[in-house]
C-alpha cells in the first residue's frame, strides 16, 4: 500500500473521560477504495473513537485526512473537508419522503450559501449528488416513499446515503448493522463493498462479526482502548488474543463503547 492511499489516519489517538482513558494511543489508517474494520467487545472504546476522529470529543494526538492536520478543527470543519459518519441513532425525519432527507444533508451550508442560492438558485448539481446517493445506497426506487415505509434495513440505508449525500472522502459507519437480519445485513454488505469500490474509503464498527470479517479488507482491534490486533479477517479470526477479548478472559471492565 503505498501512503498516497491513505485517506484517514490517526497517530496514537487518545481520549480520556476524565480519570478513564478510553481510547489508548491508537493509530489507523483508512485507504481509499477499501473497507477497514474497527472491532472489539462492548466497551472497548469504537464509538469514542469515531467521535474522536469525526471532532464530537476532545482528543490528543494526530488525525489527518489527505495528509492534513484535522485534530484541534472542530466537527463543522471536519465534516466540510471531507469526513461523513452515520449514527447509530437514525433520527430520520418522518414527514419527509427519503429523497427529501437525503436533500437536508446533501448541502454543506453557510450562511454565504443561503444568501447566494436566494437570488441564484444552485439546485442542479445539489440534485445530482442526491440521486448519486440514493443509487449508492440502493434506495432510488424508495426515493418518494417516507421513512415508515421502509423496513429497518432501508432505513439504514437511508442513514447511509444521507452521510454520503456530501460525496465524503471518508465514510465511518458506526453500529450500521444493528438490529437487522442475517438477509439484512447480508444486503448491507454488499453496499459497503461497492461504495468503497467507487473510492471511498469507509471505517466500518459493528458487533456482527460475520459482517466485518465477510466484507473487510483489514480490520483493527480495540479492547480497553488499546489495539490489541490488526490484519487481514483471516488472521484476525485465528488471532488468540481476539478470541480471548471477545470470550471475555480478560477481564469484566468496561468502557464507554
Amino acid at each position: 500500500m503505498h501512503s498516497d492511499d491513505v485517506l484517514l489516519a490517526t497517530q496514537a489517538l487518545t481520549v480520556r473521560y476524565g480519570g478513564v482513558l478510553a481510547v489508548n494511543e491508537v493509530s489507523l489508517r483508512v485507504p481509499a477504495g477499501r473497507v477497514t474494520g474497527l472491532i472489539g467487545p462492548n466497551g472497548a472504546g469504537k464509538t469514542s473513537l469515531v467521535d474522536a476522529v469525526t471532532g464530537f470529543t476532545p482528543s490528543s494526538g494526530e488525525i489527518r485526512l489527505r495528509g492534513e492536520r484535522l485534530d484541534g478543527r472542530p466537527a463543522h470543519f471536519r465534516a466540510q473537508a471531507g469526513l461523513a459518519r452515520t449514527w447509530q441513532s437514525l433520527e430520520l425525519f418522518q414527514d419527509l419522503t427519503v429523497r427529501q432527507n437525503v436533500q437536508v444533508a446533501a448541502r454543506r451550508l453557510s450562511i454565504g450559501s443561503v444568501l447566494l442560492d436566494m437570488v441564484r438558485p444552485g439546485r442542479h448539481a445539489v440534485e445530482e449528488r442526491v440521486t448519486v446517493a440514493l443509487e449508492r445506497a440502493g434506495l432510488l426506487d424508495a426515493a418518494e416513499t417516507y421513512p415508515g415505509e421502509l423496513s429497518l434495513g432501508q432505513r439504514k440505508l437511508l442513514g447511509v446515503a444521507r452521510a454520503l449525500a456530501p460525496d465524503p472522502d471518508v465514510l465511518l459507519m458506526d453500529e450500521p448493522a444493528a438490529g437487522l437480519d442475517t438477509d439484512e445485513s447480508m444486503a448491507l454488505g454488499d453496499r459497503i463493498r461497492s461504495i468503497a469500490a467507487a473510492g471511498t474509503g469507509v471505517l466500518l464498527i459493528d458487533h456482527d462479526m460475520g459482517l466485518v470479517l465477510d466484507v473487510c479488507d483489514e480490520v483493527y482491534v480495540l479492547e480497553f482502548g488499546a489495539l490489541i490486533a490488526h490484519g487481514t479477517p483471516d488472521s484476525i479470526r485465528s488471532n488468540d488474543k481476539v478470541v480471548a477479548a471477545y470470550l471475555g478472559t480478560h477481564g469484566t471492565k468496561e468502557n464507554r463503547s
